[in-house]
């Protein structure tokens, strides 16, 4: 499995991460809802289940996939400051360019 996380992401993941609250957890990507051949995505902070795969990105951030979810497998995590700041969770490889 195969997850991307961009520059901007990463720097605002790294700073939850670092929290005293979150230390043992890691970057899990979730399912949120998903119809026909796409997904929305949503993220949490979790410690891996044996169902579960744990991906190591570039950024040094480990996330957690769930196992045999081949809309996970590919998924890219940006944050974007524009037009509205926030997460936007895409999977590319899937088709996913983003929500309509």
């Amino acid at each position: 499995m195969n997850c991307k996380i961009t520059r901007n992401a990463a720097k605002v993941l790294k700073l939850e991460l670092d929290k005293a609250e979150n230390q043992g957890k890691s970057l899990r990507v979730v399912i949120t809802h998903a119809h026909g051949d796409h997904a929305h995505y949503g993220l949490d902070l979790d410690t891996p289940k044996e169902t579960d795969t744990v991906v190591s990105t570039d950024k040094g951030i480990d996330v957690i996939l769930e196992t045999g979810q081949p809309l996970l497998d590919g998924v890219k995590i940006d944050y974007l400051y524009f037009p509205q700041e926030g997460f936007v969770i895409t999977n590319p490889s899937q088709g996913n360019h983003g929500d309509h």
